[in-house]
């Protein structure tokens, strides 16, 4: 009996799960100063590259959110959409609208983008998320072309296959200092301080209780809908908030274009997306806006010396399925655990 109540009263070893939520606390530090010094690279970027790179980093850094935001429907709850590209245009039309029509100014312009990427999100979404796996993929993919057929027919409102241009995107005062917002630089800095803001708010949905049950259902949707959780309705948010920072990241790349267009919305646009997600990786939301980065930097080396830019495209895709399937961060990461497994 005496035994028994000493073996009752001895004390439970907790060392290992304060060993974990150490660990855990350091890798979220070493994560948010890993953000902090890439936002500080980026900040310093204009100010010692060229006008030329300047522009490429603009549109690498619009590209990566929109890869970012597809993500969050591929990565986090295991859906692939051939249509992502549709809000990314409806953003960018939003945006050119507003600015032109309303003569309203830049901030209006991207934060009309974000409303018209959510609300085509809003109403594609209801028919989407009903339907699993291929099923989706192909509404998904007919709904874009649908959004294509529309801003190339509606010639009236769209522009057709000219697109809608923009002329003038105005000017700010900054400390009795007039900046004109067509300016390389200070388009970038407004382009880098929307994009750390919608990255910023991709990353917080996915790391809260939201986006684990969207990785629950990644995983096995069937045992997530059995407790009770409704998987329908998680899945139509997160394609209204992936639509949305789609929109965003749309309602940037009409300025910075100074057009919206009708190739916007094609499939091609959402294909390479699709591919730049798989390059970099969809364990994390910075692996999209690296593989995007990438593709973007490597079509302005290859289209300067050949035409043959789509051969390049699948000799990457065929590298990708053979050497790196979980792509650029996921294969850093997985040799870095490696080599520190081996180290102990």
């Amino acid at each position: 009996m005496k035994a028994r109540e000493r073996t009752a009263a001895r004390p439970v070893d907790t060392r290992p799960v304060r060993l974990e939520g150490r660990r855990q606390k350091w890798t979220a530090r070493a994560r948010t100063l890993a953000w902090l010094l890439l936002v500080a690279a980026l900040a310093v970027a204009p100010f010692v590259a060229g006008s030329y790179r300047t522009l490429l980093l603009t549109e690498i850094l619009i590209f990566g959110l929109f890869a970012s935001s597809f993500n969050l429907l591929f990565g986090y709850t295991g859906l692939l959409s051939f249509g992502h590209a549709a809000y990314f245009a409806g953003g960018a039309y939003a945006s050119a609208l507003i600015m032109v029509e309303a003569e309203l100014p830049l901030p209006a312009g991207i934060l009309a983008g974000l409303v018209g990427g959510a609300l085509l999100a809003a109403l594609f979404g209801v028919f989407c998320v009903r339907v699993n796996e291929i099923y989706f993929s192909l509404l998904t993919l007919a709904f874009g072309m649908l959004v294509y057929t529309v801003v190339f027919q509606a010639r009236e409102v769209t522009g057709g296959s000219d697109g809608f241009n923009l002329y003038e995107l105005g000017s700010v005062s900054v400390a009795g200092r007039e900046l004109l917002l067509g300016h390389p630089q200070v388009f970038y800095f407004v382009t880098l301080v929307t994009v750390v803001l919608g990255v910023a708010l991709l990353e917080r949905v996915g790391s809260s209780p939201f986006g684990q049950v969207l990785r629950a259902i990644r995983e096995n949707s069937e045992r997530v809908d059995f407790l009770g959780i409704p998987v329908r309705r998680y899945r139509y948010k997160a394609f209204v908030i992936a639509g949305a920072m789609a929109g965003l990241a749309g309602g940037l790349i009409a300025p910075f274009l100074r057009v919206a267009h009708p190739q916007m919305s094609h499939w091609t646009t959402s294909a390479e997306v699709v591919l730049g997600t798989i390059l970099g990786g969809e364990a994390l939301f910075l692996g999209p806006a690296v593989g995007t980065g990438v593709l973007i930097w490597l079509e302005s080396l290859v289209t300067g010396r050949t035409v043959y830019w789509p051969l390049v495209m699948g000799v990457i895709l065929l590298v990708l399925v053979l050497f790196l399937p979980g792509g650029i961060l996921g294969t850093l990461t997985r040799t870095y655990r490696r080599v520190r497994g081996s180290g102990r």
